[in-house]
């Protein structure tokens, strides 16, 4: 797998994917990298290229700029949070896995899901299952088992066999595409702008 290395640019968009939709967490994204980033150095800032905003902008950003963004104020102070304490974060690239989650689970508001995500992508930690998602413990125990539901316990069960690269086979079988069949309408889209 590869590795970002790169904590808190890593984070804030996870943090953004909590608790909304897949769709609102990347429109919120692109806002805030629409509004707050900085061109790409070189031939990508003519092409438009926008990097993401630094993390001490976005740690002095107050809360109601994010709320115009679409991104309410948890979530907001979360990013702000783990921004503020950024290097601290970014400490865990010489950590040992455990000590880097726990770590990372210290800033309030990163739980288990968020750092679970952060040690797949920016540590590049093969073994690391992602807990806590609504619908990966749903999708594993469907490709594996043909079983409907699923919960955390049930995918860990089902991917041990895979240590230690049971993160690996997680991602693989999410970005399979083979789901079960969905049994309800999608959740409405909202727009917290408008609230």
């Amino acid at each position: 797998m590869c590795r970002t290395q790169a904590i808190v640019e890593t984070m804030v968009p996870f943090i953004l994917e909590q608790k909304v939709t897949s769709v609102e967490a990347k429109r919120g994204w692109q806002r805030l990298v629409s509004a707050w980033g900085e061109a790409a150095p070189g031939p990508g800032a003519s092409a438009g290229v926008v990097l993401p905003p630094p993390p001490p902008r976005l740690a002095t950003e107050p809360y109601w700029r994010f709320h115009s963004l679409g991104i309410e104020k948890k979530r907001a102070d979360i990013v702000r949070t783990a921004c503020r304490v950024g290097s601290r974060l970014e400490e865990i690239l010489a950590m040992a896995p455990r000590d880097a989650e726990r770590r990372m689970q210290a800033v309030p508001g990163i739980g288990p899901w968020t750092a679970g995500l952060v040690s797949q992508v920016a540590l590049g930690n093969p073994d690391v299952v992602v807990v806590g998602d609504y619908h990966f413990p749903h999708i594993v125990s469907y490709t594996l088992t043909g079983e409907r539901r699923g919960s955390d316990d049930r995918m860990l069960e089902l991917l041990e066999p895979y240590r230690p690269w049971r993160g690996l086979a997680q991602r693989l079988i999410i970005g399979g595409g083979r789901r079960p069949e969905r049994r309800a309408p999608r959740a409405q889209l909202r727009d917290l702008r408008a609230i």
